[in-house]
């Protein structure tokens, strides 16, 4: 989720001239994720809203704190419609103003949803590694500090990716305090490749075996498996020995001021809606945001087979907004970046 800000296709407006309304379009700006690979969930809903409604979607992707760094420089002269992205950058966008309250049709059927903002796919934090480089994968976070790893495992930058936040988040829980997170990054920055803005572009790296581990979210690995057949996902276990993670959902919310906001909601309504989300497992390879789609696809229960043995935890993610600027300066200072 994770890439730095690039348009995808060839669906790029021009930013440099005011926005005004087109009943013909909607724009949407989303961390990325759920448009890869060819026939991508958004891709197939995209065309089926467009079908629908004959209102084409413009879609623009980058990181998760990319697109709503976008939002805010546009926040005089708004170009989306609607915001998709990882927590905390959702939560950031409605304290700056960024979103504006909308409840959607489907919100009574939703749990976990703000008055700015619902989720839309649920999702997990989790790494992946090079099933051809290594014969298992590393079983604790202290594994991942043998000299045989270094210059070999990546992730994405804190505070810039919503995945790389989560794996700043996650170490502190798993070493069971900021003190010890941080230290554990300090060592574990030995190994480290570098800083990387985008976690998508990690898989390929692994999958070539240029990394063993990198970062990832179970939606995008699972997606990305079929053209990359040598990732595997995994949870290390931290110092209790319990493997742990956390929800990190798509959220979706109405951008304050879009030009086509009604255009905005339609979009907003028709991904929520029962049978769009019905289609999520199978396609996106996610978890439905709502509570009355059970999914008994192949791929649905690959994600619940996955997480077996995994104890999943919950941020408080105000919380995690009000310190994320003091985290990601203890960041940069513990590895030099």
């Amino acid at each position: 989720m994770k890439r730095a800000l690039a348009a995808a296709a060839a669906l790029v407006v021009s930013l440099a001239v005011p926005a005004y309304a087109d009943s013909s379009v909607v724009t949407i700006y989303s961390a990325d994720g759920l448009h890869d690979g060819k026939g991508s969930w958004y891709e197939t809903q995209f065309d089926a809203f467009t079908k629908a409604t004959g209102i084409k979607v413009q879609y623009i992707e980058g990181g998760s704190g990319g697109v709503v760094e976008r939002i805010a420089k546009e926040k005089s002269n708004p170009q989306a419609d609607v915001l998709v992205t990882l927590p905390p950058f959702v939560q950031r966008a409605a304290a700056d103003g960024l979103l504006q309250n909308y409840t959607p049709e489907a919100a009574a059927q939703i749990d976990g949803g703000a008055p700015m903002y619902q989720p839309l796919v649920n999702n997990y934090m989790n790494f992946i590694y090079d099933s051809a480089k290594l014969s298992a994968a590393p079983a604790s976070y202290k594994d991942l500090l043998d000299p045989k790893f270094k210059g070999k495992i990546q992730y994405s930058t804190p505070g810039q990716a919503g995945d790389g936040t989560a794996v700043m988040l996650q170490v502190i829980h798993a070493f069971g305090s900021e003190e010890a997170g941080f230290d554990f990054l300090k060592k574990l920055q030995h190994n480290n490749v570098g800083p990387s803005a985008s976690t998508g572009k990690l898989t390929a790296l692994v999958n070539k075996g240029e990394l063993f581990v990198a970062n990832g979210d179970l939606q995008m690995n699972m997606s990305q498996m079929a053209d990359n057949p040598n990732i595997k996902v995994f949870w290390p276990a931290g110092t209790d020995g319990t493997r742990s993670t956390f929800a990190l959902p798509y959220y979706i919310g109405l951008v304050t001021g879009a030009p086509n906001g009604d255009n905005g909601k339609k979009l907003i309504d028709f991904l929520l809606s029962k049978d769009v989300q019905a289609t999520v497992s199978s396609i996106a390879i996610g978890i439905p945001a709502r509570k009355d789609v059970t999914p008994t696809d192949a791929n649905f229960t690959r994600l619940h087979d996955a997480m077996q043995g995994v104890t999943v935890w919950q941020p408080d993610w105000n919380e995690v907004l009000r310190k994320l600027p003091a985290y990601v300066k203890r960041w940069n200072e513990a590895t030099g970046s």
